[in-house]
């Protein structure tokens, strides 16, 4: 049984705010673990009346509740990574990152290079958008440190990808009946659709807003 196995295993005996809170933190810095185990398996045992996950009994308060742990415990990687960025600087993240120890934690500078590149096409969005790409999820928040992007735009964007993606994740924990291998399956699906239609709706209110510019003019 590999450790994330263990892990699993372990935080399906232990399923509660502070271990969804301590791995979806664990999820969001630079060590490979998939967000996909945690939130999923916990918006479908909120509907469980014996588990401590019923906290109110009203089933779409209670997988709130969830989503906003997990989310702040995202919040708490990415502000981790983002730290340790501006801390050490581009020079030792690359070391970090292709030493041993970084690729035991699936980091390489290849990558590191990749969200950079993301991150510079992008801009500060890129904290948003990146939470809903696999390979720059979890690395975004290291060339938003070492670019010095604004902390407090850097909290808003993190916040808004977090919360959003984790969304995702209930609903798919919802609909999945928990069930991990349909989960793992679809996330990346719902999750460009997801993307798909908030573009369409901020497209809408630009041209509606443009409109509305031209024709009072």
């Amino acid at each position: 049984m590999s450790l994330i196995d263990n892990i699993i295993s372990w935080y399906s005996a232990h399923m509660n705010y502070a271990s969804i809170t301590a791995l979806m933190a664990v999820e969001s810095s630079f060590i490979p673990f998939p967000s996909e185990v945690v939130i999923p398996p916990a918006a479908f045992v909120a509907g469980q009346p014996e588990s401590v996950l019923c906290a109110t009994g009203n089933y779409p308060v209670d997988v709130l509740i969830i989503v906003l742990f997990g989310t702040l415990g995202a919040m708490i990687g990415a502000i981790f990574n983002y730290g340790l960025s501006v801390w050490l600087g581009r020079l030792i993240i690359y070391k970090f990152a292709d030493s041993k120890l970084g690729h035991m934690c699936l980091l390489s500078s290849e990558k590191l290079e990749k969200a950079e590149a993301y991150f510079r096409e992008k801009g500060n969005v890129s904290t948003f958008v990146g939470r809903f790409i696999p390979g720059i999820r979890q690395l975004i928040s290291i060339p938003a440190g070492l670019s010095r992007m604004h902390f407090g735009a850097f909290l808003w964007w993190t916040f808004l990808g977090a919360f959003v993606w984790n969304c995702i994740l209930a609903a798919l924990g919802y609909l999945a009946a928990g069930q991990m291998d349909l989960i793992k399956e679809y996330s990346h699906e719902l999750s460009v659709a997801i993307l798909v239609l908030l573009g369409a709706v901020i497209l809408y209110f630009v041209v509606k807003k443009i409109i509305s510019l031209t024709t009072h003019k």
